[in-house]
């Protein structure tokens, strides 16, 4: 059997990224792609991303957290992906839309490390001992397997399908606040688009902290302090065009906006909370 070559599909990953031009589900050409081979992948694809655009690594994110997301790929759990600073901004940032392919937006939020966590056997008290804080997020998500058309060694390897992550000027002291309780209203445009729970990330956002600990530490890998953990999208994602203003309300979290444009040409707004 054919070994796959982690890095030329990387390479084509990054160049899709690149170009934004997308590519077919990696699966349909080489059909014995493993999620082992799909994170070397995964691993490839950081390196160039890197490489090309500077930056570091400032965290994780979680996808595939919520059970009818599982469903739909037909998998029972999560996946992972590093999140670099070229791919983080402020609350408020205008978002090219020029730069991504078919982008998409979900509300969720990131659990802040005060300390180094590291498995096997972290519990999830210990995860939260170690975390610091909860902050607002919108995570941008973004694929560059045509007409998302994924299986899970796509998204795996396609950097768990990151495009951008929004995150609130506020860190709220994880004593203060029972991650699985907090609410969230997501609006666009001034209408609400979706409501979610903290419960939706694996029942509790403190326990995908402990479960992304442990399974990093088969990988000889440690959550730093100072990284943040994006804990998976509280609700069904959904598409954004220019103009658009989204902006997510979380209960004692305060909120997050972002507005979306494109560089190429104009944009009309429609209503919006800032009119």
């Amino acid at each position: 059997m054919t070994t796959p070559d982690h890095a030329a599909i990387a390479a084509r990953l990054h160049d899709a990224r690149q170009t934004t031009s997308p590519i077919g589900p990696l699966i349909a050409d080489d059909p014995s792609l493993t999620v082992d081979d799909a994170y070397a992948i995964q691993q490839g694809l950081v390196a160039a991303i890197l490489e090309a655009e500077g930056g570091r690594q400032v965290g994780y994110k979680l996808g595939l957290t919520s059970k009818p997301m599982q469903q739909m790929l037909g998998v029972d759990v999560p996946d992972y992906a590093p999140v670099l600073s070229s791919m983080v901004f402020d609350d408020g940032h205008t978002v090219d839309l020029d730069a991504y392919i078919q982008p998409k937006v979900e509300a969720e939020i990131a659990l802040v490390l005060d300390q180094p966590l590291r498995g096997p056997g972290v519990t999830s008290m210990q995860a939260f001992r170690a975390l610091g804080g909860a902050v607002a997020a919108i995570e941008m998500v973004d694929s560059r397997i045509a007409d998302w058309k994924i299986g899970l060694v796509d998204t795996i390897a396609d950097l768990a399908s990151s495009g951008a992550t929004i995150l609130g000027s506020r860190v709220v002291p994880m004593d203060t606040l029972d991650p699985r309780l907090v609410g969230m209203v997501i609006s666009r445009n001034g209408q609400t688009a979706a409501t979610g729970a903290g419960a939706a990330a694996l029942g509790n956002p403190v326990a995908a902290v402990a479960w992304l600990a442990n399974t990093l530490a088969a990988y000889d890998v440690t959550l730093e302090a100072g990284w943040f953990i994006m804990t998976g999208s509280l609700h069904a994602a959904f598409e954004v065009e220019p103009g658009d203003l989204v902006r997510a309300d979380f209960d004692h979290l305060g909120s997050v906006t972002t507005h979306f444009t494109r560089s190429s040409g104009s944009d009309h707004p429609r209503t919006s909370e800032e009119e």
